[in-house]
């Protein structure tokens, strides 16, 4: 390198680090929002948000007690999270996250399965109930592309809002973020948001921390509690909050799984325990091997019964002309698709087993236990991790799932098949008797451990309280006497089984819904 007359050299050589990928981040700063809804106006107008739903909305908690008051305000919208839920539990993709750490939506290729919005631990996702899809706040990602701010910052009198890149430590909501006392929602749901509060009060933050309303009435409007609509904040008779805090507005809370899934646990298992159960008595020796519970009962049954949970599934989607996207563009975080093809391989076993039977080749019974037994049991178990995947449902986090579930495909398996024992088998009947008692008995425990063993979570013991003494207790307790019949089938027989069943299907009911029922915002 040659150096001019001054001694600087000709030119430089200058390097430096390639540019680093921005990461949006959000500032609500609740020590300015003055709660006017302008920026829930602003993005329904910006982002065609029919009426019912909203991508965020402002949520107002009136604090202390009179004359000594105030009205603490939280902007509530998804969180952008680092480790998103939504996206793991997706099945096809249709919820993603960005490069840029946005977490986005692909209307396109969504089935409305709703396994996103259970995922979510903030009540931030909905189905758009003109198209069917799910959707969320996206930080009006369309506009960032372009250089815009979204709608919501544009539009707010005080900038209570504002976004930008946390890569860049000179940005406002990196100074923030780094400089000053800030907090997230939930942080022990170890989602990492990049949605970050300034000056919010707890009672808004936490979604069980506040009272709600008598009767269910709030400013500018009433909510009630039938249905799928839950009010946030403590029922009445469940108030254990320390807080003076009141909700004054709020948005119902909605389940995203209804019936339709509570029913699905019960015919899976149904179909899971019937191939399960022969087999566990032909080891025991109370059945051989050509016993036409095992090579008839047990195959027919089990179809018939993963078809009626086939067809449950399907009903269940916002989009069901799109469930086959499960198979085609699979996203193997999500136990739905790892679900849907533990249930294919299953059903693969099972007409195998009845394509033998027909021909007649009993070897092949055998053989075909080899991977029945495992698929059986993961096709009644998977659920367990599914519902698990649901992070914000602390009920379902719960380690006796799994355990629990096996427990009720043997209920349900023996049960299904002692109705047709007296017409196909007459042998049968006392030991399908005894495994239908053992079960019975295994699934009562399973459910006082469940009930009564110390919550981790103030949420979970909320929706303990939900199942037990609150809107599903009298389906939890019908469930718990009729199953409690199960434990005379080895002295009434074939009698005891539809009872049981019966009551297995009011518990799963009052399972899955109360787990929902909690607010999560």
């Amino acid at each position: 390198m040659q150096a001019n007359r001054k001694g600087a050299p000709d030119s430089l050589e200058i390097t430096s680090a390639p540019k680093q990928t921005a990461k949006w981040g959000k500032v609500l700063d609740q020590t300015r929002c003055i709660g006017c809804h302008a920026c829930t106006t602003a993005c329904k107008s910006e982002n065609e948000v029919p009426l019912s739903v909203t991508r965020t909305y402002v949520k107002s908690v009136e604090v202390g007690y009179f004359p000594h008051t105030r009205r603490s305000f939280q902007v509530t919208r998804c969180n952008m999270c680092e480790s998103a839920p939504c996206v793991a539990a997706c099945p096809t993709g249709a919820m993603y996250q960005r490069d840029d750490g946005l977490v986005d939506f692909d209307k396109s290729i969504c089935i409305g399965c709703k396994a996103c919005i259970a995922a979510c631990p903030y009540d931030a996702i909905f189905i758009n109930p003109e198209d069917q899809s799910a959707e969320k706040c996206n930080f009006c990602s369309h506009r960032l592309d372009i250089g815009l701010e979204p709608a919501c910052v544009v539009v707010c009198p005080v900038e209570a809002i504002f976004v930008g890149d946390l890569n860049d430590s000179a940005s406002r909501v990196a100074k923030v973020v780094n400089r000053e006392p800030v907090t997230v929602r939930r942080p022990e749901k170890e989602t990492r948001p990049k949605v970050f509060y300034h000056g919010a009060h707890q009672a808004t933050l936490d979604p069980i921390a506040a009272r709600r309303p008598g009767g269910g009435s709030f400013m500018w409007s009433e909510q009630t509690a039938g249905g799928d609509h839950v009010v946030s904040g403590h029922p009445e008779s469940w108030n254990n909050s320390s807080a003076a805090a009141l909700l004054s507005y709020d948005v119902p809370h909605r389940a995203p799984w209804d019936w339709r899934v509570s029913l699905y646990t019960w015919t899976k298992a149904i179909a899971a325990g019937a191939y399960l159960v022969p087999l566990l008595l032909i080891l025991a020796g109370s059945i051989s091997w050509d016993s036409d519970i095992f090579t008839q009962a047990a195959p027919i049954t089990g179809l018939l019964f993963l078809a009626i949970t086939g067809v449950l599934l399907i009903a269940d989607l916002s989009h069901p002309g799109r469930f086959y996207m499960i198979f085609t563009r699979p996203q193997w975080s999500s136990w739905l698709v790892k679900g849907g093809f533990l249930i294919a391989a299953y059903a693969g076993v099972l007409t195998l087993h009845l394509l033998a039977t027909v021909v007649g080749l009993g070897i092949a019974h055998k053989m075909l236990a080899v991977p029945g037994v495992p698929l059986s049991i993961m096709a009644a178990v998977y659920t367990a991790y599914l519902f698990a995947q649901s992070k914000g449902r602390d009920m379902w986090q719960s380690a006796l799932l799994p355990p629990h579930m096996f427990v009720q495909m043997t209920l349900a398996g023996s049960a299904v098949l002692l109705l047709l024992a007296p017409v196909i088998e007459e042998a049968a009947v006392t030991p399908l008797a005894l495994v239908l008692a053992a079960g019975a008995l295994g699934h009562l425990l399973m459910v006082w451990g469940e009930a009564t063993l110390t919550h981790p979570t103030a949420h979970a013991h909320l929706a303990v309280w939900e199942m037990t003494r609150g809107r599903f207790s009298n389906f939890f307790w019908v469930g718990v006497a009729l199953v409690t019949v199960g434990l005379t089938a080895p002295l009434i027989g074939p009698l005891a089984a539809p009872v049981a069943l019966a009551g297995l299907l009011a518990h799963e009911h009052a399972y899955v819904q109360a787990a929902q029922a909690v607010p999560l915002a």
